[in-house]
């Protein structure tokens, strides 16, 4: 990496470790198939601290500063990654890593589905967007899956017209085939039967949580919610963390959380690339 004033925005030592070898043997496999045509010379790390510098600040991407790789070539590296779903394994990778510093499955059986609607700007294409009839909101529909810790597993972003039960049906499917051993998803009473039925059929059990259940009942689920991981690791051996070789992770399990589920790249319509 050239030698230049470190942005805040910049990937530690530690974070570009954990991250470097797939970026890598990615970048290798393009080079021996022949992708691209000539030989790449700009630093990985680089190429990802630009992603993250316009990731954290929201410029355009033809505003990237000089002393970072030129906009042009980040934007194709960024694109790239996009389309093969490379950002989506690196942060199936990192949340990996961090359940397994706090003593769980690499990959989660339970979770938590939720939805929001959120207002767009005005400079947002009107084909992205739509009206939420509930909440009187024009804009988008964002739909998450979390583990119980928190950690993102699943997004979809739609227009806000789009029902909550199909939003719910799709991140069900994404969840279930990037994480087969989801077994239990708890969600609010604004989703369908048809997500119930839908999660059944996927070996899902969806489990709808009132707004204001009774105080016993917000206690039993939170049990739930820790019992239920805690009796799928002790049906796998080996899979509790052993906080001898947990060291190496310590030092940077909160900038890998971090990482994991605010600083890889998003897209961003508010800041396109203009030619």
């Amino acid at each position: 990496m050239s030698e230049r004033r470190a942005y805040p925005s910049d990937l530690s030592d530690a974070r570009w470790t954990l991250i470097a070898p797939r970026l890598t043997a990615w970048r290798q496999a393009r080079t021996d198939a022949g992708v691209g045509g000539r030989t790449a010379t700009h630093d990985l790390r680089e190429i990802l601290n630009a992603i993250l510098y316009v990731n954290r600040t929201g410029i355009a991407w033809r505003h990237l500063p000089h002393d970072l790789p030129p906009y042009q070539t980040v934007y194709a590296y960024f694109a790239a990654w996009s389309k093969e779903g490379i950002f989506s394994e690196l942060n199936y990778h990192l949340t990996g890593l961090v359940r397994d510093y706090h003593g769980r499955t690499t990959t989660p059986t339970a979770s938590i589905m939720d939805i929001q609607s959120v207002k767009t700007s005005t400079n947002v294409p009107t084909t992205t967007q739509g009206i939420d009839p509930n909440k009187k909101i024009v804009g988008r529909k964002r739909g998450i899956i979390t583990d119980t810790l928190g950690l993102l597993r699943t997004v979809i972003v739609t227009a806000a017209s789009v029902s909550d039960y199909t939003i719910g049906m799709h991140l069900l499917d994404q969840a279930t085939t990037a994480h087969p051993t989801l077994a239990k998803t708890w969600v609010d009473a604004g989703f369908k039967n048809r997500v119930v039925e839908h999660g059944a059929r996927l070996g899902v059990d969806v489990d709808v949580v009132t707004k204001n259940p009774p105080v016993a009942q917000r206690h039993a689920h939170a049990r739930l919610s820790r019992s239920h991981e805690a009796a799928s690791r002790s049906m796998r051996s080996g899979s509790v963390a052993d906080p001898s070789r947990s060291a190496p992770y310590a030092a940077i399990s909160s900038s890998v959380r971090a990482s994991a589920t605010r600083d890889l790249p998003r897209r961003r319509d508010d800041c396109p690339l203009r030619h």
